[in-house]
This record gives structure tokens, sequence and C-alpha cells, in this order.
């Protein structure tokens, strides 16, 4: 079977894991710091602060940026549900703003009617949580205009889009937004084989998150409160978490983003060789904004009508031809427990029609050629 997305391990990334097995640190360590500069620089952000999980990153996230009790988060139907789970974590209530079909992305047109609309009723959201599809960024710039003129902050869930670009800038620059999230799963661009970040670039919302992120505990004595008794004292000052990435992880993370141009040039050459093999078919692939580089994590394709059944047949025979097609992603809203939360089919109506038409196809750097054209023509068998 070929797989949707697969990791690409090379000897030094073996190499760089066994040096830390073999050093005196396996947990927190050197590498850990040493990974976050490299990707903070890489990404032209002023911090970056590494987590065990993207999950992990969104929830302190939310957390440094004061979410509580009461308060409102939107986010995009379209995603994994860590997205919007983050913010139930923190007590706060959840909702979605629709996609533009063309991207897969928050519907800038969308998030503004509804803003319109929460201004009227005095429910405005806190933070939005736009998301990155498949690595293609969101149309940051309106988005932070709309923040702007609507008061409210943005974390870029950019787990797919590590290594991308938007408006010449590296995804995770922050121009943009308050915090940037990144995920290292192992089918993403690059991988800690779990792992992930938030880059920022306010020192407060920093040494927040890095707070959380370890139990809410502290060893600064600027920020105790009373004179330290020694120096193996700490203090807990928040309610936190063990949300910290090992050095054996951030090894891997640090070997890995050496490569991270390369991963993103081969992805986008063979996203291209996707996007030529279909063009004068049925079948619509995303499209790629002129003012953006994706990272190209999935390649996505849109069957030509929404049709439920007609989609399950055309997953199950690609698999039955050896293809791992997937689904990314199924609306949140639509999930049984947000269901009990209130959200109903219809809700997000663009969301709905994608989910009835999108596949994922095999995208990953040593996708062989061979293996792609065969992924090419049974697609095209398809229609």
């Amino acid at each position: 079977m070929i797989p949707y997305g697969k990791q690409d391990i090379s000897q030094q990334d073996i190499d760089a894991v066994i040096n830390v097995l073999k050093s005196d640190w396996l947990t927190q360590g050197p590498q850990v710091p040493l990974f976050e500069k490299a990707l903070a620089d890489k990404c032209q952000a002023s911090f970056a602060i590494a987590a065990n999980s993207a999950t992990s990153a969104l929830h302190i996230a939310n957390l440094a940026l004061g979410v509580g009790q009461g308060d409102i988060v939107w986010t995009s139907p379209i995603t994994f549900v860590a997205t919007a789970n983050s913010a139930l974590y923190c007590g706060a209530k959840v909702d979605f703003v629709d996609i533009d079909l063309n991207s897969g992305n928050m519907s800038v047109s969308a998030l503004q009617v509804k803003l319109q609309w929460a201004k009227q009723h005095n429910c405005l959201p806190k933070v939005v949580i736009p998301v990155h599809l498949a690595g293609q960024s969101c149309y940051m710039k309106a988005i932070n205009q709309l923040a702007n003129e609507y008061d409210f902050a943005i974390i870029e869930d950019a787990s797919h889009a590590v290594g991308g670009q938007y408006q010449n800038s590296p995804v995770g620059c922050c121009q943009f937004s308050d915090i940037t999230i990144f995920s290292f799963h192992p089918v993403k661009i690059i991988t800690s084989a779990e792992g992930g970040m938030a880059l920022t670039n306010n020192i407060e919302l920093a040494e927040s998150m890095k707070l959380f992120r370890s139990h809410g505990i502290t060893s600064q004595t600027d920020k105790m409160t009373e004179e330290s008794h020694g120096p193996w004292y700490y203090q807990q000052i928040e309610l936190g978490f063990n949300y910290r990435m090992t050095d054996i992880q951030a090894a891997l993370g640090l070997s890995q983003l050496a490569r991270i141009d390369e991963f993103i040039e081969k992805r986008n050459e063979l996203a291209k060789t996707y996007d030529e093999a279909f063009a004068n078919t049925a079948i619509t692939s995303l499209i790629s904004a002129n003012d953006c580089l994706s990272a190209y994590h999935l390649y996505l394709i849109l069957l030509p009508e929404a049709d439920t059944q007609k989609h399950k047949q055309a997953i199950i025979a690609l698999r039955e031809q050896g293809i791992c097609a997937h689904v990314h992603y199924i609306p949140v809203h639509l999930q049984p427990y947000y269901q009990q939360l209130g959200f109903k089919l219809g809700d997000f109506p663009k969301a709905e029609q994608y989910y009835q038409q999108v596949i994922s196809l095999p995208l990953y750097p040593n996708l062989s050629s061979d293996d792609q054209q065969h992924i090419i023509e049974q697609v095209k068998k398809l229609i």
C-alpha cells in the first residue's frame, strides 16, 4: 500500500538520536534549546517554545493569550479536532468559520460577515485560529486587518506548513499573528517522532508558554513570591502541564530541519506533476495562491460532484489498487462530541460540500515516479 504520507529518515538523523542516547541528557538537555533557536531563526521569529505535540502547543498558546471560561474561540471546521479541542481545554466556547472551496482554508469573507454579526450580538471571539490546510497559508494579512478592527488575537495553526512562505516571508514569522504552531508528527514536513513548536515575537507570550508547558514551575527568582531558599528552589506559580519535548525528539527534529528546503522543493515538484496530470480533467486541485509557497504536507483533490456514495466508492477503489487515499478532514462540527455541543449538519455548507468531494493523495519526498504515475492513472480511471 502506498501511504498518503511517510517520514524520510537519514543516517544523519539516526546518528543525531544515537548521540543523545549516549549523552548525559535524554529529556531536558541542550538539544531542545538548539532546535528552538534553529527553527526561530529559520522562520525569522523572536522566540520558539518546543512541546511534546502540536496539540500541547495549541493548548499553551490559548492559555498564554488568556483564553478561559466564558471566552469564545473560532477556527475552521476543516482541521484535525485538536485545533478546536485546545480551546475547549481552557473552558472556552468554540465556533467555526466556513471555508473557501478553492483553497480549503478559512474564508475571509465568511469571517468578516460572522464578525459583523458577532459585534452586533456582543459575542466576538477572543482568539481566531486560521488553519493552513495542506501547507498553504491562509490570507493572513486580511485576517490580521480584521483582528485589528474587531480586537481578537490570532493563533496560526500551521501544523501542515513549516517551511512554507506567505508574501515572501516564512510561515512562522508571526508578522500577522500572535503565535504560530507547527507539528512534527511523522507524516508532516519534518519530524521529531512526536512534537510541536509555538513561535511568537512577544516575550511575555513566550515566557507564559514556557511556564505552562512545565507544570507552571519557575526557578527565576524575579518571578517568585518570596526570596529563594537556595539553588535547588523552585515555585509553582501557575497550573501547568508536562508538555516538554525530550532531547531525543529535539535532536531528530534539528537534524531533519537541515533538509527542510530539500523536502519542500521535492513536495512542490510532486504537486506540480499532479497538477499537470489533472489539468484537463474534471478533477479539481486546491488552488495555490500566487503569494504563497505551499509546504504541500498534503495533495488534495476534489471530485466533480458532492456525492457521499461516489466519494466512498472512489476511495475504496483507490485502496484496492494499493493506494492509501484518505480524507483530510471530517468537518469538526459533525463529530458526535461537537454535535452534543449544539452543532448540526447544515451549519457550514462549504465545509460539508468539501468533505463529500475531497481525497488526499499520497505525497512525500521519497514517493517514486512509478508510484506517482500509478496513482495518477488510477485517479483518472475514476472519472
